[in-house]
């Protein structure tokens, strides 16, 4: 199924840049990336009638990207179930605890800071 995964990953990034380059293409409102190369040069490189086939080429090719969106998340979905199958199979409780009460900590108390009740009385001698 991991093939699935990268056959349909590679159609889809090759479809993601082609509908980037497609929608900077057209003119907008704004005149788009062509006008400003040229100032609306597209309409005339491309012919007269660019606007219609340029937004019948973009709607096909978000379609096509939609169906690859779609399909490539319910084969990573069904390849991250597998996966976890094959790993759950094979450690077989390594997400359980070892026993089911805490650790304990240790009972005895730290020994007691030295105070000036300790210390020396006398001054040592040179």
């Amino acid at each position: 199924m991991s093939w699935l995964l990268y056959a349909l990953l590679i159609p889809f990034m090759f479809v993601a840049l082609f509908l980037v380059l497609v929608v900077l293409i057209q003119r907008g409102r704004g005149g788009g990336l062509a006008g400003a190369f040229g100032g609306g040069g597209a309409q005339t490189a491309f012919g007269a009638k660019t606007g219609d086939v340029l937004t019948w080429v973009t709607a096909a090719t978000f379609g096509i990207f939609l169906v690859l969106c779609v399909s490539l998340n319910l084969t990573a979905q069904t390849v991250s179930k597998e996966l976890k199958g094959a790993t759950g199979a094979a450690s077989s409780g390594a997400g359980k605890p070892a026993s089911s009460t805490p650790a304990q900590a240790p009972t005895t108390a730290p020994a007691a800071p030295a105070g000036p009740e300790s210390a020396p009385t006398t001054a040592p001698s040179n």
